[in-house]
């Protein structure tokens, strides 16, 4: 019985403010939280809210034969939480439905896996608590920023625990094999890699309202019929997107709400295909083959490595910058600038900064907030002159300070 798997991510990033030379020194706020707001309010009306009632409404209207999972970042529930808590209740009904997984991922959304194994670990630890205190879910399944994925992560994520890790089927990588299947990550022996069906995926999420494309308009009907080509052929349909594709990527006059108003009642027409969580599709099938992924992949671009994250100086310095300063920032033990550290460590700083396609106007442009990705690291590298100073002087001052049975008593 072949399973359609459906995945999202929810992330947002706490934006930072046009941080000027002058502003070095003398303002240690960085974040733009009235552009935060703004983008959050949008992306909830025009999607979150909707698109949770609707995936509510759809649970109940098939009886739990519909089933969905989430990897909400940490910076995502911590933005609902400041200025959106009606978003976080919507996701916490979802939860109630026993139809909905939850993921575990980095709780920053960052790059940490490649700089820092322990501050990885303590970011995945963080956001499992975040993900049990709302979701009353412990994660089974990891998924890491972006889909970043090497053979090395897969057996990391093994050996804490989790039962499954999802990632992007690579052609090269699959050689001709199908996605559709679960399959074993080199060096590992138990968890299961569930491999992103990147075609049907990306027909919706970013073909879906393209005029130009040959099988414009989709519908419900000819996209069931794509997946249950499947049938005999596979074994799992894993459709992984960004939640922000239901209204924010592809408005709501697109159609895109009709599409998904539709889809699982034609999926599930055929007798053999179901809906299942990553857990429960691990559960069932087993592996097919080994997959190796000796250098990183992800989701991102077209080239699906790590290019969007570290593909010129200006990245590569930022990145490496604000990770040189981990052992004085945990030294510091001031939690303060912890959190500051760990916002600054969120991959859409620089991605911000990538500058392969600007030229092309391409989807690194539409997602960011400066002018070019110039003005993204001269902002990024004010802050972090500013931050690593504090740092410092925090660092300066534990050195000086005096143990209290050597103070003096004033008298």
């Amino acid at each position: 019985m072949p399973s359609v798997c459906f995945y999202f991510q929810v992330h947002q990033p706490f934006r930072l403010k046009r941080y000027s030379f002058f502003n070095i020194g003398n303002t240690p706020m960085y974040e733009d939280d009235k552009l935060n707001k703004e983008v959050l309010d949008k992306v909830s009306a025009k999607c979150y809210i909707k698109t949770n009632q609707k995936m509510l409404e759809l649970i109940e209207r098939h009886n739990g034969k519909f089933k969905i999972s989430y990897s909400i970042s940490g910076m995502a529930i911590e933005q609902f939480e400041r200025y959106r808590p009606d978003v976080l209740e919507s996701f916490v009904a979802l939860a109630k439905t026993g139809c909905v997984e939850f993921l575990a991922e980095t709780y920053n959304h960052s790059l940490s896996y490649l700089f820092s194994k322990d501050e990885f670990k303590r970011q995945v630890q963080k956001h499992e608590k975040k993900i049990k205190k709302y979701f009353g879910q412990t994660p089974k399944v990891f998924r890491n920023t972006e889909l970043i994925f090497n053979n090395e992560l897969a057996v990391d994520i093994e050996k804490m625990g989790y039962k499954g890790i999802i990632c992007e089927g690579v052609d090269r990588l699959l050689n001709g094999r199908s996605a559709n299947f679960l399959y074993q990550p080199i060096g590992t022996s138990k968890i299961k890699a569930l491999l992103k069906n990147y075609k049907l995926s990306d027909d919706i999420a970013f073909r879906f309202s393209d005029k130009n494309w040959s099988e414009f308009p989709l519908t419900a009907d000819k996209f069931s019929q794509w997946a249950h080509t499947i049938a005999g052929n596979g074994e799992v349909i894993n459709l992984f997107m960004d939640y922000e594709t239901f209204g924010e990527h592809q408005w709501e006059s697109t159609g895109v709400f009709d599409f998904l108003n539709y889809m699982p009642e034609f999926i599930l027409k055929h007798p053999d295909f179901d809906f299942k969580t990553p857990s429960e599709v691990i559960s069932q099938y087993p592996v097919r083959g080994d997959y190796d992924a000796h250098d990183f992949i992800s989701w991102a671009d077209t080239e699906r490595d790590l290019s969007a994250w570290l593909s010129n100086s200006l990245q590569e310095e930022a990145m490496q910058r604000i990770f040189s300063l981990e052992h004085l920032v945990k030294e510091a033990d001031d939690q303060d600038l912890l959190n500051v550290w760990e916002k600054l460590q969120t991959s859409d700083h620089f991605y911000y900064m990538c500058t392969k396609f600007w030229n092309d106007g391409d989807v690194h442009k539409y997602f960011s907030p400066y002018d070019s990705p110039y003005d993204a690291y001269i902002y990024y590298m004010n802050v972090f002159c500013d931050f690593e100073t504090r740092v410092k002087n925090s660092s300066k001052n534990k050195l000086v300070m005096i143990p209290q049975e050597f103070e003096l008593e004033l008298v």
